[in-house]
């Protein structure tokens, strides 16, 4: 029998007046949720961030509804609370909970938490000490939950891996419902949790990091890796599970219409899954290789079936890069017919901007014209080609003109500012495209609509992310990132383009959690307890934080950031692999630094990365790509 919080929970929020912001984050039983209070076997998926942002999340939503379809198992959501909740909750002695039950998290059988960037590392402190759980699977009993990790992060798990007692690698669909299969099989047995880990760690995909000693870094370079395995019957590499059923599973995943007012709230279908189009900055393109795609009838049933069960008005349809899709066309215009005169709209969070020509403009228009974004990524057709981005200018003059001619009057361009190899001149590159850029949507916008134009570039600095091309290069230093971005506002002449651009110090210490070794957990668990967590909230992040807790541990913040090795240096994340080759990702580096370009091997020959060949995989398109 569970624990039921929620009389203390609704007591909680109706005595506390307006003092606490947004008291639907924390109402239960919201239309579609699975509720399955007679399950034997209970699962919690946590997002490490408030509801707002973590019930959009598509991770979540898929994998709550793989485990609720095994008999006998019951998976419920959980968030964060934001800080007034925390503190109203620790006040009140009410520990995280979960939204189906209302549950305290501590009493489920597992706690999944997925990982969807470096500064969320500090929020999985934050729910786990909520919830009553320790910090380190050191420190677990017998009697707490199984802690398990996935997501993007885990590519490099070391800064995260004393937290978990299991880390997935790759897609989850299926080798999560296994591991916790074997989880309550082995609990009904009487197996301690030192076997259960052992047991679990021979699970392909899966990585336990308490099974693994670190060696020193001399040590690493010689033997090709920084973990020295505790048994002899658990794998050296661990290699990420790819899920082959994808292509013909249904695009509808059952989808909990929320209370509270989403950051994208929205119906979403995932149409395709996996990118080759080979950028080297790009860790999702990396990560969900080979691509495969879902049939035009299929997405379009979903699309239909999904917002009749939920009401929404607006369908978008997600992956990495959806103008890809062989049968995008037939999908939009399907669509279109469909939903004419309805006010539903569809939307595509990923134009390619090679793929956008006129009839994709008024194929996407549908009945609303908000903004468009496209991702140029750099100002010079030699830094393009150094990050093998594959797109000309030509390109995005051809996307802008087509878009604006449809009707669009804003538009926004992505680049990125330090970018290996990058000279003043690119800089100075980014304010000649976006002007050019602004000069083909005034011509191809009615005189009478000029007025109306906006355009804007959006700045990021360049993070090294593992498991790309670039993950031995340095982030340049914060004084030089402020140089560049002051050097690209004293280059655009017009007044009626905004510059935007991310602060530097976030991006410092996602560069130290993307490069960082196991060392690096002990910051993270020293800057959260100097009060850092949702790092992600430009009110709540502070660098000083960051930077006394690197010293505390005797981390070289900087260093770790900004240090350039060569394609040699065995980096604290090569026993995760993704199927890559190391010498696909050295070949890649080289040719960055010959700015030659690789093509795409879905529309073009093999690029003998490995994925395919390696996890025995394969490509699994709908039709021919133009």
């Amino acid at each position: 029998m569970t624990t039921d919080l929620w009389p203390q929970v609704e007591r909680l929020l109706r005595e506390s007046g307006r003092s606490i912001e947004r008291p639907t984050r924390y109402l239960n039983h919201e239309w579609g949720c699975t509720y399955k209070p007679d399950a034997a076997y209970r699962f919690c998926m946590v997002y490490p961030d408030t509801y707002e942002l973590g019930q959009a999340n598509q991770a979540v939503r898929i994998l709550c509804n793989r485990v609720n379809l095994v008999e006998g198992m019951a998976a419920e959501r959980a968030y964060v609370p934001a800080d007034d909740m925390a503190d109203a909750m620790r006040a009140a002695g009410i520990p995280a909970f979960s939204m189906e039950s209302c549950a305290p998290i501590a009493e489920f059988d597992a706690v999944g938490i997925t990982l969807p960037h470096e500064l969320a590392a500090t929020n999985v402190l934050q729910l786990l000490d909520l919830a009553g759980i320790p910090l380190r699977t050191e420190n677990r009993t017998e009697n707490d939950p199984l802690v398990m990790g996935g997501g993007p992060c885990v590519l490099n798990a070391e800064p995260y891996a004393p937290f978990f007692d299991v880390m997935m690698l790759g897609e989850g669909e299926e080798v999560l419902p296994e591991l916790l299969r074997m989880h309550r099989d082995m609990l009904a047995q009487g197996v301690s949790r030192a076997d259960m880990l052992h047991a679990m760690a021979k699970v392909p995909g899966v990585y336990v990091p308490s099974l693994y000693d670190v060696v020193s870094e001399a040590e690493a370079q010689e033997r090709g890796s920084w973990i020295l395995p505790k048994h002899d019957d658990i794998p050296t590499v661990i290699e990420k599970r790819i899920w082959e059923g994808f292509a013909t599973s249904d695009a509808y995943e059952p989808q909990v219409v929320p209370y509270a007012e989403l950051i994208h709230d929205r119906l979403n279908i995932e149409i395709l899954r996996g990118c080759t189009r080979g950028c080297r900055f790009c860790q999702a393109g990396m990560m969900y290789r080979p691509v495969r795609e879902r049939s035009a009838d299929n997405i379009v049933a979903a699309a239909i079936r999904g917002l009749s069960e939920t009401g929404y008005d607006e369908v978008s349809l997600t992956s990495l890069s959806t103008t890809d899709h062989s049968q995008i066309e037939e999908i939009l215009r399907r669509l279109n017919r469909t939903f004419e005169g309805t006010g539903i709209s569809v939307s595509i969070p990923s134009q390619r901007l090679d793929s956008f020509g006129v009839d994709m403009a008024e194929l996407v228009a549908g009945g609303k014209r908000g903004g468009l974004t496209f991702a140029p990524e750099a100002g010079t057709q030699r830094l393009r080609d150094v990050i093998n981005k594959n797109v000309t200018e030509e390109d995005l003059f051809t996307a802008v003109r087509a878009s604006f001619e449809a009707g669009w009057r804003r538009c926004k361009l992505y680049f990125m500012i330090g970018l290996p190899t990058e000279t003043d001149d690119d800089i100075k590159g980014i304010a000649s495209l976006v002007q050019r850029a602004y000069d083909v949507a005034k011509q191809a916008t009615p005189e009478g609509q000029r007025g109306n134009i906006r355009m804007s570039a959006s700045c990021a600095l360049f993070v090294p992310k593992a498991q790309t091309p670039f993950q031995w290069d340095g982030q340049i230093a914060p004084e030089e990132a402020i140089r560049r971005i002051n050097l690209l506002r004293n280059s655009v002449k017009y007044r009626a383009i905004d510059i935007h651009w991310h602060a530097p110090d976030v991006s410092q210490v996602e560069a130290m959690m993307s490069r960082g070794g196991r060392e690096v957990a002990d910051v993270v668990e020293a800057a959260w307890r100097k009060g850092e967590h949702f790092d992600a909230w430009t009110e709540k992040f502070s660098l000083d934080a960051w930077k006394e807790a690197c010293a505390e541990c005797g981390v070289d913040f900087e260093g770790t950031a900004q240090r350039t090795y060569d394609t040699d240096y065995i980096p604290p994340w090569a026993h995760l692999s993704l199927g890559i080759q190391t010498r696909y990702f050295q070949r890649e580096r080289q040719l960055a630094d010959e700015a030659k370009t690789t093509p795409d091997c879905t529309y073009e020959h093999c690029t003998v990365c490995g994925v395919c060949m390696g996890l025995g995989s394969k490509i699994q398109l709908q039709g021919v790509r133009s």
